[in-house]
């Protein structure tokens, strides 16, 4: 991390309240919930808000451009701020991961998740992802499609699991 740059904190899912509290939405649940109570303003196609974090700026941002064309969002916010792919963290879900798992990497593939797969393609892969477990439909014995799982909602007791992961991410980066 390039120390004299703001990190920016990406959380991805899908603008509107009809997706709030969807699976998909599980990284804008989670820079939420890490932002705390600030004021959102658009810019570059995201809802940004700035805050501090250990003395260190942090720019936390929820995409308004729809999953498939996050990229688009991240790639303008990292120009406008001049910031280096080291100063990038995405929060996302994984239907891999168990629901309510976290695991944290640098680079990699995109397992298919849509939103990392713009990203990857706008600014390049070696950047900092949380990944928080949504489970998959066959996990809880489901036939639901796993399009159609992304975009339902949690049982109380799986939103309690997710609220716990998103509470134990890091705070510094």
């Amino acid at each position: 991390m390039q120390e004299n740059k703001p990190i920016l904190i990406v959380g991805l899912g899908n603008p509107g309240p009809e997706y709030a509290t969807t699976r998909h939405n599980v990284g804008f649940m989670a820079v939420d919930a890490m932002a705390g109570d600030v004021t959102w303003k658009k810019e570059k196609d995201a809802l940004t808000a700035k805050a501090e974090i250990a003395g260190h700026p942090v720019i936390f941002a929820k995409p308004q451009t729809f999953m498939n064309d996050s990229g688009r969002a991240v790639l303008a916010l990292m120009t406008f701020y001049k910031l280096p792919l080291e100063n990038l963290v995405v929060i996302h879900d994984d239907m891999d991961l168990k629901n309510g798992d976290m695991r944290q990497k640098v680079g990699g593939g995109s397992a298919g998740h849509n939103g990392i797969k713009s990203i990857d393609a706008a600014v390049g892969r070696e950047y900092k992802r949380i990944r928080i477990g949504i489970g998959h439909p066959r996990d809880f014995e489901s036939p639901m499609d796993p399009v159609d799982w992304v975009l339902g909602k949690f049982s109380p007791e799986q939103l309690t699991q997710i609220k716990k992961a998103i509470s134990e991410i890091p705070v510094l980066y």
